[in-house]
């Protein structure tokens, strides 16, 4: 692993794997580059792309902010209500700016990009503010940001409440109990919680979680902008999902003119492996979009 500062002053933590296409992975709320599973980015590899992972600001071993976010309650309350979070930092478009930033000091001037929830709505604002940088797109289980769609199921809010303040004694069993209401069919308790463990052994921000959480609810609608988006854009989604239900896929494929959309009846907002071969030969389905695009 490297670590870069970007003309702004933030600093990422990031990997790059493989070779050939560049592909950047852009991970979601709280997650780091190491959340990535590793048979995911294997599979990524073999289909002849170089992986590039890397934290996002406020979590992992990148920069962390210093501004107090709205409590956890109040950003959760102002995301069910579908109100804007006030007070936030910097956005999702922010968090945008630093991947094109990541981009350009590796000397990318182009790479196909895959989001995964935030990590989603942040691909999503990539190519709608550097277009020129984003070759193909896929936003696996994410929104618009219209507030209208792809928000929190209020059975997901009935089964396990609004968040505790985080204790990292409890962490991994709070997280453990999360995973299993929101991972659909495919759920391995102990794998979760070995995975989890690691996370916390390296990285433990939850300052900085709830400062993305806050990102999230004090961004725009992307709707729009994802009008104007020319890049092949693959969406996926699990019909399972209860943290950013489906509708939240549908809503972001009928915003992009010509996208596809891909859903698993057995998905929830996880990254299965069983579905790990369709997903990525899907994605490589659509890098491969671009390049005859560019080609023509």
């Amino acid at each position: 692993m490297s670590q870069i500062t970007l003309p702004s002053g933030i600093t990422l933590k990031y990997e790059r794997r493989g070779a050939g296409d560049p592909l950047l992975l852009v991970m979601g709320l709280a997650g780091q580059l190491t959340d990535w599973p590793v048979e995911f980015v294997d599979e990524l590899i073999d289909a002849g792309f170089e992986v590039v992972m890397f934290d996002n600001r406020d979590v992992g071993l990148s920069t962390m902010a210093d501004w107090a976010p709205p409590s956890r309650r109040k950003s959760i309350i102002s995301m069910i209500m579908r109100r804007p979070v006030k007070g936030v930092g910097y956005t999702v478009d922010d968090m945008a700016d630093d991947a094109a930033s990541l981009m350009d000091a590796l000397g990318f001037e182009s790479m196909d990009v895959v989001g995964m929830s935030m990590g989603g709505m942040i691909s999503q604002a990539l190519a709608i503010r550097h277009p020129n940088k984003v070759r193909s797109l896929c936003s696996v289980m994410s929104n618009t940001g219209d507030r209208k769609h792809g928000g929190i199921s209020l059975k997901l809010i009935r089964l396990v409440g609004i968040p505790k303040p985080p204790n990292r004694d409890t962490a991994v069993d709070e997280g453990v109990r999360l995973w299993r209401h929101i991972s659909g069919d495919h759920f391995d308790e102990a794998e979760a919680r070995v995975r989890m463990a690691a996370a916390i052994e390296r990285s433990w921000t939850p300052a900085g979680v709830m400062r993305q959480t806050a990102a999230i609810g004090g961004s725009p609608d992307r709707t729009a902008g994802l009008n104007a988006v020319t890049a092949p854009t693959l969406v996926i989604h699990g019909l399972k999902d209860l943290l950013v239900l489906p509708s939240g896929g549908t809503a972001t494929a009928a915003a992009v003119p010509g996208s596809r959309l891909l859903v698993f009846p057995d998905m929830g907002h996880n990254l299965p492996a069983s579905r790990t071969p369709e997903m990525v030969a899907a994605i490589r389905l659509n890098a491969n979009r671009a390049s005859v695009a560019q080609s023509s």
